[in-house]
């Protein structure tokens, strides 16, 4: 479960994208162009101290990226390469936000995702003491070899920045493609997505067991 709070962001999520995505080797789209969300999937952190949402982002009229975040509210441990930025949050304080890729809370719970199909975190949001459910703007599935229960993915070992990202662990392989596009790799566990304009589902990551 994902409880997220009616705050103000300064600055939002969108104008640390609007300054981080144009660097990227792999983002494809107008510098300057305004960055709108199309939908997004979040994923729940046991331990419930990080924020794990993936944005699907379009800049101007270039294609759909899939932008992993996490949020902390301290700097991630080794991930100054990996800082999109900090911002205010109203109820929260200073947080930080980092390309997920790289932080090992968020690839523990996508291999779960993945392989396990633990599937994505319910949203609630507290008002007045009172949790409402909020409707989730995309719907996310797996396909093909499964395992039992989630994987102990171990130590990161590297992540290769390029379009997919490749996340390698002491135990499994994962691939995130940057720019959504139909791509079939049967011979692994997928994470598909779906949402309002793309009713076919699309994969957003896979995973192999090493």
């Amino acid at each position: 479960m994902a409880l997220l709070h009616r705050a103000e962001l300064r600055p939002s999520k969108l104008d640390l994208l609007a300054a981080w995505l144009p660097g990227r080797d792999w983002f494809h789209g107008p510098a300057d162009g305004e960055v709108t969300r199309v939908a997004a999937y979040r994923f729940d952190d046991p331990a419930g101290a990080v924020g794990i949402e993936t944005m699907l982002v379009r800049v101007g009229d270039g294609p759909v990226h899939q932008v992993p975040l996490s949020y902390r509210g301290a700097p991630l441990p080794g991930g100054d390469d990996r800082l999109i930025g900090t911002t205010h949050h109203s109820v929260l304080g200073q947080r930080w936000v980092y390309d997920a890729c790289a932080d090992p809370v968020y690839v523990a719970a996508l291999a779960s995702a993945v392989l396990a199909g633990t599937g994505q975190a319910e949203e609630y949001f507290e008002v007045d003491g009172v949790r409402e459910r909020r409707a989730p703007s995309m719907s996310i599935a797996t396909t093909g070899p499964a395992v039992a229960a989630p994987p102990a993915v171990g130590a990161l070992r590297e992540v290769v920045d390029a379009d997919p990202t490749v996340i390698v662990t002491d135990t499994v392989e994962l691939v995130v493609p940057r720019r959504l596009v139909t791509r079939d790799r049967s011979d692994a566990a997928t994470l598909t997505g779906a949402w309002d304009g793309q009713p076919d589902p699309l994969p957003l990551a896979h995973a192999t067991l090493r």
